[in-house]
């Protein structure tokens, strides 16, 4: 930091410059969406901000804490082998020795890459690391925006927070979520209606969301950086979807119904302007201040065309209009005139002005006539048999559920428009949402379409030469202005829905509320460095956390466990473990049960009253309530799996998911199949599976095909439509009828149950969509389940593995000897897992325990296996397996290898008599690596602003060419247009460039500004029109701007929407001061132009307004033709203003 201040004179310019003032609201306002890099800084640092602290006290402890951590670990590596066999797990208690099945390490069996920093992504920023998901249910993050200092984030509870970025380096530890960067947030329940939309404002120095009730809400930071809400109004009955700040600084809102409202810049000016006591008043006023655009909509013949979702709104600085999109089309306005131009649909044919109703009419004669025809041939059919006309009713039933299943609801269209953005270039990008971008010229006409990925793209984010795509599968893609792909990664666990730039990064929030930082050159070189220099610090920021889990299953027979049972099986067994994990099989079965239950899953019910019973009295034995407590549980028919964890370990334990694949009937019927809970502690993912694979001795490959089935299709994620339940109350009546049917009817319609597995694996039962690799391009990679992205999983349940090669006699008699390892060589699974068929790469600890099936109920002891009439041989049917991170034997648990277990209990419970199945039991010593992501993101600040080679890396890629203009002075009289050129100097890089207006002010008689004011979002005044306002000048180019005086005779005021009084315009000279901003590539420095345009409606002569007195600090200075400075913000550019003789 000591050459920071050389740095800044340097021609190498530093993306991470500290800003002079980091409080929005006491800073002066600036032009772009350009950012200071943020300094490396902590929350508890005091005195002068420009001056960051290093870490804090409890910082560096937990630093020395984690370095004498990972001393221990390497030092005890030599003496303390941590692989597989019998070894100490490190907590003083001795591990198993484990079998371990092949072909593990390639496929989807292969171990999910974990790393400290990533190798398939540019190293992040975690500005709000994944919060677990039971902590935000009311409070989910859903919107974001960003202005020249800070990053404003938008939740369902009405709520903003709000971050610096030159503290977004700092440690969040006086936070509720000690992991989070620094952030300010409004009181609590201040609003209460979820924010949907935000947009900021830098002319104003205020943010401006809208909300679920209907209310439009102007934020801004006070001076004791607290958030203030400024203004507030009713503006739509409806919620406000939209909102956009147009080329001339109005705001325009859209609702629900194609309700599209403007609101005038100087009815706001007024309320903002206004004082506590006027502020009732003012409120008044705007809200009766708003254009209806669907005024309009009617005078130009485009009734009724209109009547979607304004869900989108998009404002077009370079011609000056405005888009507005609903899901299936777009609407293209004049932004100065709120004129309607044209509408079209998602394919660009234009919408028929003469349509009388967007809706067909379908009360047609053609149909009555086909419901007559229908129910004569009902009577026709009359003579069948009552079980047949019921089946073929309900076989068609069945059909329309199917149908109505896999379209995912009535209303769903895959193309509908989720994301719109406009380039720097003036072309306007689309996404929909399946996955199609479309390239759009700037009056509404598609050029092109691209499709990189086949989930949906839900937010898109546009700066410089680059688009940035975010889809619903998390996934983040890079292109440039041709479309052409660039790069990609899995940036979140969860899709990613809103996108902002501040600070030199692309920020994505994700669905699930967790916010992170991508540098804006990524991918670029830049990254590799990064990655190295962020790696090489791992031991700083990593620590290990132990636990134990006890899993166990019992094939419960149906019946029920007396307490005595419960307590030898779970008591003792539970203590000192902070994780417990249940599955039971065969809970209840039955051709009736199996039926109402896959009939409940048809609906997205689960459960029985039996099943809840297990689970209260397993709790009970738990001393659930007090020690545990409950955290997830999922139940199929006769499975049933669930999970508790201790008190004090639930704040670190969340996002509980569960799932079920039933494997019976068909792939429907939930008598075989698998139960699964997934949760996530430490930020590491682990999976419990209960199964209950296929009986008999000679079905292994059905045993096989099973797990297959379950490892391949388990799918934990929600459904990612935005109407999971459409069309399902349909087949409610349905569903039951069939299931009351098929329990009354069993025993003389077999085909019922068939007929029910039909409708559940048709509306209920979906096969996973498989997670992509962390590599995107335009070929996708193997398509991973998402068991296979788990760091931990565990295989619990009556897998119904038997021995081979032997008769009961001798069974009995290696089990009267206890010569278990004979009997192992003889066992299916240990077999199939040595040829790679099954649970491959999975580990088992060494049975040393009787095989526990099957025993005659209520008989103890080894006396009491099968003896009637089928001897069934025994066999170790009941099993628990596992996985975790390891990829290779003696692997160390790192954020490497994040997730190392062993296993320290492997029994049966021999005494347990209630079931023809003995319960089995695991106890898992497990290590966690975890990452102190305060401690990180300090580290990632220190490596970015000391790192002389990362210095030197941005320098090259934020250079900012050299450009000229024309001139400095415009005068316009008349309806006058003049040409301004603006030309690139430089010999290989491309300048971007946008007009803003800083201001505008009177002129009087003596050649003054007085009255100066600011525009909002640093928009045109009405008399003005720039064109283009933005675009893109190669090198050795020029640019040529169009710059011309509009007609503006009169002024309307609108009340309720339609126009009430006008006036003549003020007859004064005017000057707008526009500021033209050029930067590179990747800069986040500018350079900047400052050209003075007169308005002279008088039409006299204004020259001697600039040169008939000699220039001074107290007089509006005009700079001569293509006087030329630079300036590295919008800032400075408020800072020469000030020296402007204005009030």
């Amino acid at each position: 930091m000591g050459d920071h201040q050389n740095d800044l004179n340097d021609d190498v310019f530093s993306f991470f410059t500290t800003p002079n003032d980091s409080d929005f609201s006491a800073s002066t306002a600036t032009p772009s969406t350009l950012f200071n890099r943020c300094s490396y800084s902590s929350s508890s640092s005091s005195g002068d901000e420009s001056h960051p602290s290093g870490p804090s006290v409890d910082d560096s402890n937990k630093r020395i804490d984690y370095m004498i951590q990972f001393l221990d670990r390497r030092l005890s590596e030599d003496g303390n082998f941590d692989g597989i066999g019998a070894e100490s797990d490190g907590d003083g208690s001795d591990s198993l020795p484990e079998f371990v099945g092949k072909c593990g390490g390639t496929g989807i069996f292969k171990v999910p890459i974990r790393s400290a920093v990533h190798p398939n992504r540019p190293p992040s920023l975690e500005v709000r690391p994944h919060p677990l998901r039971e902590s935000q249910i009311g409070r989910f993050l859903r919107t974001m925006t960003s202005t020249e200092r800070q990053l404003w984030v938008g939740g369902e509870d009405g709520g903003l927070k709000v971050w610096d970025f030159d503290e977004l380096y700092g440690s969040g530890r006086s936070l509720e979520a000690e992991d989070t960067a620094p952030y300010k947030e409004t009181p609590e329940m201040e609003v209460g209606s979820s924010v949907v939309c935000m947009i900021g404002d830098e002319g104003s120095r205020v943010v401006w969301s809208g909300h679920r009730d209907g209310r439009i809400r102007c934020w801004k930071l006070t001076a004791d950086h607290g958030i203030e809400e400024a203004l507030s109004w009713q503006a739509h009955r409806g919620p406000v979807l939209s909102i956009v700040i147009s080329a001339y600084g109005d705001i325009w809102s859209g609702s629900e119904g194609g309700a599209l409202k403007v609101w005038p810049w100087d009815a706001l000016e007024k309320s903002l302007s206004s004082t506590m006591e006027e502020r009732h008043m003012a409120v008044l006023s705007v809200e009766r201040s708003y254009i209806d655009a669907r005024n309009q909509v009617s005078v130009n013949g485009f009734a009724n065309t209109l009547t979607s979702d304004v869900t989108f709104l998009l404002s077009d600085h370079t011609r000056a209009k405005i888009w507005s999109a609903s899901p299936l089309t777009f609407a293209l306005w004049d932004a100065r005139t709120r004129e309607l131009i044209k509408v079209f649909n998602i394919d660009g044919q234009l919408e028929n002005r003469t349509d009388s109703s967007v809706f067909p009419d379908f009360g047609t004669e053609e149909e009555g006539k086909m419901k007559i025809t229908a129910s004569k041939k009902e009577k026709a059919q009359s003579s069948l048999g009552f079980f047949q006309r019921s089946r073929n009713a309900l076989m068609g039933a069945a059909d329309a559920v199917r149908r109505a299943a896999t379209k995912g609801g009535f209303c769903d269209d895959s193309r509908r428009t989720e994301a719109v953005v406009i380039s720097v270039d003036g072309q306007i990008w689309t996404g929909s949402a399946n996955g199609i971008l479309m390239r759009w010229d700037g009056n509404g006409n598609c050029l092109q379409e691209f499709s990189y990925q086949s989930s949906g793209i839900l937010c898109m984010f546009t700066f410089c030469s680059r688009l940035w795509v975010g889809y619903s599968s998390g996934i983040v893609q890079v292109l440039d202005l041709e479309g052409k792909l660039l790069g990609g990664w899995v940036a979140h666990s969860g899709p990613v829905i809103k996108m902002a730039i501040g600070g030199g990064y692309l920020f994505t929030l994700a669905n699930h509320g967790g916010i992170r930082g991508w540098n804006v050159t990524s991918p670029g070189p830049l990254d590799n460095v990064l990655r190295a220099e962020l790696a090489g610090k791992e031991f700083l920021y990593s620590r290990i956390e132990n636990l134990k889990i006890l899993a166990s299953t019992w094939n419960v027979g149906e019946g029920r466990a007396s307490t005595d049972s419960l307590v030898s099986w779970l008591g003792s067994a539970a203590t000192g473990v902070e994780i417990v994990v249940v599955g039971l099989q065969e809970v209840e079965m039955g051709a009736g049960v199996l039926a109402m239950s896959a009939a409940k899953e048809t609906v997205g019910l689960e459960g029985s009253p039996l099943g809840q019973w297990w689970m209260d009295m397993i709790g009970k034995t738990l001393d659930e309530g007090s020690s545990f407590v409950r955290v997830g549980s999922r139940q199929l028919a006769g499975l049933l799996i669930c999970v508790w964890v201790r008190y004090d370990l639930k704040p670190h334990v969340g996002d509980i998911d569960a799932a079920a694949v039933p494997c019976g009937f068909g792939r429907a019927i939930g008598n075989k199949g698998a139960v699964g809970v997934r949760l996530r502690m430490y930020d590491r993912v682990l999976c419990f599976v209960n199964c209950h694979f296929a009986a008999h001795l000679e079905a292994v490959n059905r045993r096989n095909a099973d797990f297959d089935h379950v490892y391949r299709t388990m799918a934990f994620s929600r459904s990612s439509s935005l109407n999971p339940g459409a069309g399902m109350l349909r087949n409610i009546f349905l569903s039951c009828s069939v299931a009351c049917l098929a329990y009354q009817f069993w025993p003389i319609h077999w085909s019922l149950l068939l007929l029910v597995s039909s409708i559940a694996a048709g509306a209920s039962f979906g096969v996973s969509v498989p997670r992509g690799g962390n590599a995107v391009g335009v070929n996708t990679v193997e398509a991973r389940p998402e068991l296979s992205e788990a760091d931990m999983i565990v295989f619990l349940g009556d897998f119904n593995y038997r021995l081979d090669d032997i008769t009961y006699d001798e069974t009995r008699d290696f089990i009267s000897q206890r010569c278990f390892d004979w009997l192992r060589e003889k066992d299916q699974l240990h077999a199939e897992m040595e040829a790679g068929n099954v649970f491959q790469g999975m580990r088992e600890a060494v049975i040393r325990f009787p095989p526990t099936y099957k025993f005659e109920r209520h008989q103890a002891g080894l006396a009491g296996y099968d003896s009637g009439e089928k001897r069934r041989i025994p066999a170790w049917c009941d099993r628990i397996l596992y996985r975790d991170s390891k990829k290779h034997l003696g692997a160390d648990c790192g954020l490497d290898c994040p997730v190392v277990s062993s296993v320290s209990q492997y029994d049966a419970c021999m005494d347990v008599t209630d079931s023809d199945h003995k319960p089995v039991r695991c106890v898992f010593s497990v290590k966690i690596a975890r990452v102190d992501e305060s401690v990180r993101r300090q580290e990632l600040g220190n490596i970015i602003n000391t790192n002389k080679k990362i210095k030197v890396m941005l320098g090259e890629l934020s250079k900012v060419p050299e450009t000229i203009v024309s001139t400095n002075n415009i005068i316009l009289q008349n309806h006058d247009s003049t040409i301004l050129r603006i030309t690139n100097k430089s010999e290989k890089n491309i300048a971007f460039f946008k007009i803003i207006c800083e201001g505008q002010s009177n002129i009087e008689e003596d050649g003054q500004a007085y009255d100066h004011r600011a525009r909002s979002a640093f928009g045109f005044p009405q008399w003005l029109e720039v064109s283009p306002g933005t675009g893109i000048i190669k090198p050795n180019q020029i640019a040529e701007i169009s710059v011309h005086l509009e007609d503006f005779p009169t002024v309307e005021e609108f009340v309720d929407g339609v126009a009430h009084n006008s006036w003549c315009e003020d007859t004064r000279d005017e000057e707008a001061i526009l500021v033209l901003v050029v930067h590179g590539r990747f800069s986040t420095e500018t350079r900047n132009h400052r050209i003075r345009v007169r308005h002279c409606p008088r039409g006299r002569s204004a020259k001697k307004h600039y040169h008939d007195k000699p220039k001074n600090s107290g007089e509006i200075n005009a700079l001569h033709r293509s006087d030329y400075q630079q300036l590295s913000n919008t800032l400075d550019v408020v800072e020469q203003l000030r020296n402007l003789h204005s009030p």
